[in-house]
């Protein structure tokens, strides 16, 4: 008796607010129209799809020591754990499962046109002055995209830093651009894949040294000639489009970080 009771009430409940017995059925996040990018479904391990790697390129920059996210759209185990360690950055339940509190810190630290709070188009276009992402190896549309996954690291390495503010002092370059910089002749600034750093918060080898954490398959810093005024941080590894192998390479040899191939 008590149960059919119960049954009724709920029903009544349901009538009286349309939809509200569906609503605490499906577990979904809550609707929002973000500026740049919404995710409409929950996501773990096994998911795939477009929205899969939009949450890939954001959480980049928590691939963990010598380890990258790789934007393929598939959820493995190596997204889940840089969820788990973006979660735990922020404050979050740490479980790995990208749910409504995730993608609602995601919209906090995301500007409308796509980039993470802290970084912009404009300091990431500025090798030798706006380039426009054209005078590359690559189109100016896949220059962006590297740029911004190249913003998204940073945006985690600035947060691991104690939100420390880091200046980008050398972005993207075209080939005339780098020629004239000294660049070397592949350089990963060419393709959006590479960022100049200095900060009045951190030293060089604070950034250097946990710049190993944060997606970052190449970091030359002090110690090394020509890279004793700031840190010079890539995406190498991850550049299929380049003359080079895909791997690591660090050197910041005053930092503790001695030169070589990982």
């Amino acid at each position: 008796m008590r149960a059919h009771l119960m049954k009724r009430a709920v029903l009544a409940l349901a009538l009286a607010v349309p939809g509200a017995a569906i609503a605490s059925a499906v577990a979904a996040p809550p609707a929002h129209a973000d500026g740049c990018y919404t995710w409409n479904r929950t996501l773990s391990r096994g998911n795939s799809g477009s929205d899969v790697r939009e949450l890939q390129l954001r959480i980049a920059g928590w691939a963990g020591n010598n380890s990258v996210v790789e934007l393929d759209g598939h959820y493995g185990p190596k997204t889940a754990a840089a969820v788990r360690r973006f979660q735990s950055a922020y404050g979050l339940r740490s479980d790995g499962v990208a749910g409504p509190q995730t993608f609602r810190k995601l919209y906090q630290i995301q500007d409308d046109d796509c980039t993470p709070r802290h970084f912009t188009w404009n300091e990431m276009d500025d090798g030798c002055g706006r380039g426009g992402w054209t005078g590359g190896p690559l189109t100016a549309a896949q220059t962006r995209q590297n740029a911004l996954r190249t913003m998204w690291k940073l945006e985690a390495l600035r947060k691991s830093l104690g939100d420390k503010p880091l200046t980008v002092t050398s972005g993207f370059r075209s080939n005339t651009c780098n020629t004239q910089v000294g660049g070397a002749a592949d350089s990963q600034h060419l393709y959006g894949n590479a960022a100049d750093l200095v900060s009045d918060g951190s030293t060089l080898c604070q950034i250097a040294r946990a710049a190993r954490n944060h997606g970052f398959s190449g970091i030359i810093g002090p110690g090394v000639s020509g890279h004793n005024t700031h840190v010079h941080v890539d995406s190498r590894r991850e550049n299929n489009q380049d003359d080079s192998e895909n791997n690591t390479y660090w050197a910041a040899p005053e930092c503790g970080i001695a030169p070589g191939y990982r």
